[in-house]
């Protein structure tokens, strides 16, 4: 991986983590593109991106490193939030989660994965794995074909039908895993395509492809409303539980927008915040700011509450829910950002040194 496409995927992953926090507190980064319409597919778009020919190979391989890469510190931080969550059950008076069991703790993180309030952001985790399994064996599966307009088009017949087929079947805990799935697998191999064929061999970040690109989303706009479960959420949409509303196929429209506009600044800014040192930690990071970033943002909150006098019953049953968002909304992302941050750096640091003195790796 050269020195330039790195840091540029650095950035790229630190501007997705940013998106998926700025989502939470609901309020876009890009005005365009509303939170919840394209910041999952582009950590998926990047995932494809990173995807390298010889793992298909290597399965085995693969395999362990995805096992230990997204599921061991998965089941690490759940027990962690589990302690934690009990913790606060004399402060806060209830529970934030599911009732603890078995079930709960190693099988529902594998489907909604909101077992535990305070890390259900990370559901994003467990499907991840899911679908960088079941593509590297579409991959080995369909090696032989050579054209890549079909791989293309069968990537694109997943995500396309996705929705539809999502609409049209009896809701279970397999039929939402399956239709993520094939809704993601669109978006990974969109990533993997844009590497091999697109980002050395074709310049797709003119002036015509934006002008492009914005009137193809002011056309999207008029799906568009306010984030509001009652009026529904147009191009925004809730992958986790397959919340679409009457959308069949503007979420997939919206999160291809989304990525390229996501790329398009990076390509742009990237030679002023190359050296930035905060933005490449960040980027290095994400797996930590989706796993600890819901329970800053509370701590926030408590702490505001009790500055301020209000009582906690004011803060209803919302586990998003900030203080006085008009003013606060901003001041809960910059601190959310820089904590876990740094805490990510902090943690990385102390796993370094653990594997190096107790397991000598």
């Amino acid at each position: 991986m050269d020195k330039l496409f790195s840091g540029e995927v650095t950035l790229l992953k630190a501007l997705a983590i940013m998106l998926v926090v700025s989502g939470h507190l609901e309020f876009s980064i890009f005005g365009m593109f509303p939170p919840y319409s394209f910041q999952l597919a582009l950590f998926f778009f990047i995932s494809g991106m990173l995807f390298k020919d010889k793992y298909l190979d290597e399965v085995a391989i693969y395999f362990v490193r995805r096992i230990k890469s997204l599921l061991v510190p998965y089941f690490i931080y759940e027990a962690v939030y589990l302690l934690i969550t009990f913790a606060f059950v004399p402060i806060i008076g209830e529970f934030f989660g599911a009732e603890p069991s078995l079930r709960n703790f190693f099988i529902t993180p594998f489907t909604n994965a909101h077992q535990l309030s305070f890390i259900a952001p990370m559901w994003f985790v467990t499907q991840l794995f899911i679908t960088m399994i079941v593509f590297l064996f579409l991959m080995r599966v369909m090696r032989p074909i050579k054209n890549k307009w079909i791989h293309l088009a069968f990537y694109a017949f997943l995500g396309f039908t996705a929705i539809p087929i999502w609409k049209a079947i009896p809701h279970n805990s397999l039929s939402l895993i399956a239709m993520r799935t094939s809704f993601s697998l669109f978006f990974v191999y969109l990533g993997y395509f844009y590497v091999k064929y697109i980002k050395d061999n074709k310049d797709i970040f003119t002036p015509k492809w934006l002008g492009g690109v914005i009137l193809f989303q002011s056309v999207l706009w008029l799906y568009n409303r306010d984030y509001d479960p009652v009026h529904g959420i147009g191009l925004s949409y809730v992958l986790v539980n397959g919340r679409f509303d009457d959308q069949i196929i503007v979420p997939v429209l919206t999160a291809i927008t989304g990525i390229w506009i996501s790329l398009y600044a990076i390509k742009v800014l990237y030679p002023y915040l190359k050296d930035v040192k905060f933005l490449q930690q960040m980027g290095k990071v994400t797996y930590h700011i989706m796993a600890n970033h819901v329970f800053v943002m509370y701590v926030i909150t408590l702490i505001l509450f009790h500055i301020t006098g209000t009582p906690l019953s004011a803060k209803g049953d919302k586990i998003y829910a900030i203080y006085n968002p008009v003013q606060t909304t901003y001041l809960y992302f910059v601190v959310v950002m820089l904590v876990t941050t740094y805490f990510g750096v902090f943690q990385q640091f102390a796993w370094k040194k653990i594997k190096e003195k107790v397991f000598r790796i």
